[in-house]
């Protein structure tokens, strides 16, 4: 038991009391993050309503406790030892998506799989979310992270986005207001991310539809898809290829434990079976050295790591 066993059991029963959705003690990461790795959580909340957000907040705030929004954990490498805070996840209430036709828009719930939502605008003939067939996770994430492509992402087709945090509250921000920058925004860890409203375009569905299959075929020959990974380990840097300069320094395929260096793309690291967080940040660190000393380039991670590490 940690020194601060106590003050999440309290949390626990504040929280499990008050809620419309529902709180767990010492969650299993490993069971909410797309590479299969993580110690327990201290708190696990799925918050089903406004109120719950305020409340997590609320609570969250008066005693100290850092707050991490998993979503799907998709890009999310997390500590073996686990997360000393609150892990919240939104649920069936921020899971709804609907369409204006006449004015091609689509609005959805933060916590709508991004999966669901390119099928959705394709079969109702609206276009633009093609680029992000493949890409796993929630809205609210991939708004958060302005996932992409090389040449699409997410942040060019916000009109607006609400957002909830402690001292401000409910608010609703013009596209204007955020800054979209390469994989990530000005949105990530400063506020809750409640729903957004994207521009599509009116566009033949099955023209749609031979676009998200060649987005998806193409993901497919060239990323392990189907291995426990968080996606790209690294951010490109400007003018190259994170995945080349893995490559050219010997790093493809290496191995760590059960960790290994993708042999089909070099910029993931996939979990093979039983991998643990300090097998994949081993070989990050090592990637990260031999970039740098090959060529002066210190690669930047886009994964996220929550909970603790080893400084290196």
């Amino acid at each position: 038991m940690t020194a601060s066993a106590p003050l999440f059991d309290e949390l626990y029963c504040l929280l499990d009391r008050d809620l419309d959705g529902c709180c767990r003690r010492d969650e299993p990461l490993s069971r909410h993050t797309s590479y299969r790795i993580g110690g327990p959580a201290a708190l696990w909340v799925v918050a089903d309503s406004i109120a719950d957000l305020r409340r997590v907040h609320e609570v969250a705030a008066r005693h100290g406790v850092e707050i991490v929004v998993l979503g799907r954990g998709t890009n999310i490498l997390a500590s073996d030892r686990g997360f000393e805070g609150i892990c919240l996840v939104l649920g069936p209430s921020f899971r709804s998506a609907s369409f204006k036709e006449d004015t091609a828009t689509l609005t959805a719930g933060a916590g709508v799989l991004l999966a669901r939502l390119v099928q959705e605008t394709q079969r109702a003939g609206l276009a633009g979310l093609e680029f992000a067939a493949g890409i796993p996770g929630t809205l609210g994430g991939a708004v958060a992270g302005n996932a992409g492509s090389r040449d699409e992402w997410i942040g060019a087709l916000i009109i607006e986005v609400t957002v909830f945090a402690q001292d401000s509250g409910l608010r609703r921000l013009r596209a204007g207001d955020i800054d979209f920058s390469y994989r990530s925004s000005s949105l990530r860890d400063q506020v809750t991310i409640v729903d957004g409203r994207l521009r599509l375009r009116p566009d033949d569905a099955q023209q749609i539809a031979s676009r998200i299959e060649g987005a998806l075929t193409r993901r497919k020959a060239s990323q392990p898809l189907f291995s426990p990974s968080a996606g790209s380990v690294f951010k490109n840097p400007e003018g190259a290829s994170a995945g080349k300069l893995i490559e050219a320094v010997g790093m493809k395929g290496a191995v760590r434990g059960d960790a290994q260096v993708s042999e089909l793309h070099a910029n993931f690291i996939i979990n093979r079976g039983s991998a643990r967080a300090s097998d994949v940040a081993g070989l990050i660190a090592e990637v990260r050295d031999k970039v740098d000393s090959k060529y002066g380039i210190e690669l930047k991670p886009e994964i996220r790591f929550l909970g603790t590490f080893d400084e290196r």
